[in-house]
């Protein structure tokens, strides 16, 4: 009798031990393999969704057949409550466990928007606006409010953003866009002051960050900034007026129709730096970092004027004389000189 209760209690053991083992290996086969996808998905987790609830969801849409088997997985690893709400992107490939970790981790999709080196502050707020990932929350077009409401009360925002491409998920507004490239600007332009050349006319970090605007919107070669930086900085230093037709453009605004003519260089505004000598009172566009190091590391070199002499490069000259020669050479009469 206690033999043959032995053997059935072995056996149910064994019929236990069997069907652990096989469900072990099914859940660890199927929390291996990749998801069935045909292609990559976005899925949204919303906020407050338990991951039995995402799960059930990934079983509806039968992406995944055992729903449970990744419950249980979570419980194990204690994740279960660590998922985060958001969007993600599901790539082809993706096994269950990789989902998890990605939910947990929330790595969520992300959206890019690229802010371009020589852009004015009204054609940032037109790629914004223009998003249509980022959350829109800006109802105003004066500047004025537009700062007090980023909490930069009494900033200009022409060249606070620093460009480059910003990656940001899509639950993101506008505001937090532009803190997020205000405060890039910010970060950089303190790095560069502090390592900047002896001996340059500026008083702050924002009138190098003036300069480094001009400096950006003369010319897109990278060897050439220093030089530009070079000719603005001994100008001021002469006392001479910049000369730079940038400036004057941006005076101009909306009734800059592509050409400069003799009348737009005594247009009355602080922006002229044909009648006005020093920096600009503002930025005239948002500047690169190697427009902002070129600015606080100029040039060391004698000249003082130069002139476009095609393909983006100029000519660069240390004399008055030698400068009308190269607008002679190069320009034939045309106005398109510092």
């Amino acid at each position: 009798m206690k033999q043959a209760f032995l053997a059935i209690f072995l056996l149910c053991i064994s019929a236990i031990v069997g069907a652990g083992w096989w469900f072990w290996r099914d859940m660890q086969a199927q929390l291996h393999a990749p998801l069935n996808l045909a292609a990559d998905i976005d899925f949204t987790i919303t906020p407050g969704m338990s991951l039995q609830a995402v799960c059930r969801e990934l079983q509806r849409t039968e992406l995944m057949p055992q729903s449970y088997y990744l419950v249980l997985e979570a419980r194990l690893q204690k994740k279960q409550g660590q998922i985060k709400a958001g969007e993600y992107l599901i790539k082809q490939g993706t096994t269950p466990l990789q989902l998890l970790d990605q939910f947990v981790a929330g790595k969520v999709k992300e959206y890019a928007l690229t802010l371009i080196e020589g852009w004015t502050f009204v054609q940032i707020m037109d790629a914004i606006r223009n998003n249509g990932h980022l959350v829109q929350t800006l109802t105003t077009s004066n500047n004025t409010q537009l700062m007090q409401t980023l909490e930069l009360d009494g900033q200009n925002p022409e060249g606070l953003f620093f460009p480059d491409t910003y990656l940001f998920p899509g639950n993101t507004t506008d505001i937090e866009f532009l803190r997020k490239a205000y405060a890039r600007m910010q970060q950089i332009l303190d790095e560069e002051w502090q390592q900047r050349a002896d001996g340059l006319p500026y008083n702050s970090p924002y009138e190098a960050l003036i300069m480094a605007s001009l400096v950006e919107k003369e010319t897109g070669l990278d060897e050439e900034r220093p030089m530009i930086a070079g000719v603005f900085v001994r100008r001021m230093q002469k006392g001479m007026p910049l000369q730079t037709d940038p400036t004057i453009i941006y005076a101009l605004r909306d009734k800059f129709d592509g050409n400069l003519r003799k009348q737009d260089m005594v247009i009355n505004s602080p922006y002229n730096t044909y009648t006005n000598t020093g920096l600009p009172p503002t930025p005239i566009a948002i500047a690169g970092r190697d427009s902002i190091h070129a600015a606080l590391h100029p040039d060391s070199g004698n000249a003082l004027y130069f002139v476009a002499k095609g393909g983006g490069a100029h000519h660069f000259s240390d004399t008055l004389s030698e400068h009308n020669k190269a607008v002679a050479k190069y320009q034939l009469g045309n106005h398109d000189n510092e």
